[in-house]
């Protein structure tokens, strides 16, 4: 990676100091997106360029298997590997030399093979040199893909936060800023203005260095809408409790890019102390000693007795839910089959101790998105806290309060996953925080 950051570096510097190329540079660009569109419309170019034909079109799974060498873990870009929920892969077509991405989606996410259609074509009508462009689609059988421009210089993430040797001149990041900047105008302007999950993952670098923006953020994770965020820090509070996008948490994750930018720093998760985020030593507080008398929850969650808490959470069932969804009963018969049954699976892998497979089903739940669950958010954090994985087993337990904001499992959750990862104090007043809620919660009921 040091080599691609130095020769991205190099181009940037050659930029400040011959300001009249860049111009001659980008107005080819933007000429080369003009023959395009003509190109897609029946015109013809100039004539005198080849221009690569990125015009929107149904590929066939066999196709895609080729390209990607039937999908090869080889070929997976996507930023956490194969465990990212929609996996991304590079791709190279036969017989041509330009490589794809292909972002594959699970089976749950997309049913309705006409809705997914419909959403990729309004999202390939989308053309500009600031976008990681989208090309093509296919829907076969239960498999929904995307496919794209791809971009072979990392994401801004790997660029500004695993740098090697040198961190990214203050000259790129200005350049990050303005034409992430100008392309969410541009699609707003189009008439796409939300985008998904906005954040330095979602930057890309193309062949010659400059930043894009993905296509892939454009196009709604599920077919409702609701897509839960993969990273806590850059959701505004209203998304992590409806899980909708607006214009509004738009601008709010850009906010968060641009604060990335400025400081080169991962915004990081709420319960990262301060001390921790400037390098300053600070010796452990002893835990303090629970403030109330703890339920046999907060007795198992104090302990750090994973087997007592999922034996609680098994005999709890479903209903601490009530009362935090609210669905037409169009919506309920519409989604109950594939959702509820990936929910069904996962609570009998759940009971059965089999946390890996109740992961799978539970995420399936998670990622369709019309039924919003405490319950399964929670029971996942435990499951994840089996596996040995506490930093998303808190980010379950933070989604199931986002959720239930007064739901005391939701705190007893966050303790244990806090105390995981050797934050003793803080996991220790999650406790009596939970602790406070119980005792409330049993006054009302009197």
């Amino acid at each position: 990676m040091g080599c691609c950051q130095s020769s991205m570096l190099l181009r940037v510097g050659e930029r400040e100091t011959h300001p009249e190329k860049e111009k001659e540079r980008e107005k080819e660009k933007e000429q080369a997106y003009g023959n395009h569109q003509r190109q897609s419309e029946g015109g013809e170019g100039d004539g005198e360029k080849e221009v690569v034909d990125f015009s929107f079109s149904e590929f066939s799974l066999a196709e895609l298997k080729a390209a990607t060498n039937n999908f090869s873990s080889e070929y997976i870009v996507s930023e956490s590997g194969e465990k990212a929920p929609n996996l991304v892969y590079k791709g190279r077509l036969q017989n041509q030399s330009r490589w794809i991405a292909v972002k594959k989606f699970s089976k749950s996410a997309w049913p309705d093979p006409k809705q997914f259609v419909e959403e990729a074509s309004g999202v390939g009508k989308l053309r500009h040199p600031r976008l990681a462009n989208l090309i093509g689609y296919c829907c076969d059988g239960d498999e929904r893909l995307l496919v794209a421009e791809y971009m072979p210089n990392d994401t801004l993430a790997k660029h500004l936060f695993h740098w090697e040797t040198q961190t990214i001149e203050w000259a790129m990041r200005l350049r990050v800023a303005l034409y992430i900047a100008q392309a969410l105008h541009y699609c707003s302007s189009e008439g796409r203005p939300l985008y998904h999950d906005l954040n330095a993952y979602r930057v890309l670098f193309d062949q010659e260095g400059d930043p894009r923006l993905s296509c892939f953020g454009f196009m709604k994770n599920s077919r409702d809408g609701k897509s839960y965020s993969t990273n806590l820090a850059y959701t505004p509070p209203e998304y992590l409790r409806n899980g909708r996008v607006t214009p509004e948490s738009v601008i709010y994750s850009f906010g968060t890019v641009l604060l990335d930018l400025l400081s080169g720093k991962h915004i990081p998760p709420s319960h990262v102390r301060s001390h921790i985020m400037l390098g300053i030593p600070k010796h452990e507080e002893v835990p303090s000693t629970p403030q109330r008398p703890l339920s046999a929850m907060g007795e198992a969650c104090s302990r750090m007795d994973l087997t007592a808490i999922h034996q609680i959470l098994v005999a709890t069932h479903y209903r601490d839910d009530e009362g935090t969804n609210e669905l037409s009963f169009q919506e309920w018969t519409q989604q109950m089959r594939d959702m509820l049954e990936a929910r069904k699976r996962g609570d009998y892998a759940f009971r059965d101790k089999d946390f890996k497979t109740a992961i799978d089903n539970y995420s399936q739940f998670i990622d369709v998105g019309t039924m919003i669950s405490p319950t399964v958010f929670a029971r996942r954090s435990l499951c994840y806290l089996l596996c040995d994985q506490p930093d998303p087993a808190l980010r379950d337990a933070m989604q199931a309060q986002c959720v239930y904001p007064d739901w005391p499992t939701a705190f007893y959750m966050q303790s244990v996953a806090l105390a995981k990862l050797d934050m003793h104090k803080d996991a220790a007043d999650m406790l009596n925080e939970a602790a406070a809620l119980e005792e409330k919660r049993q006054r009302g009921a009197r």
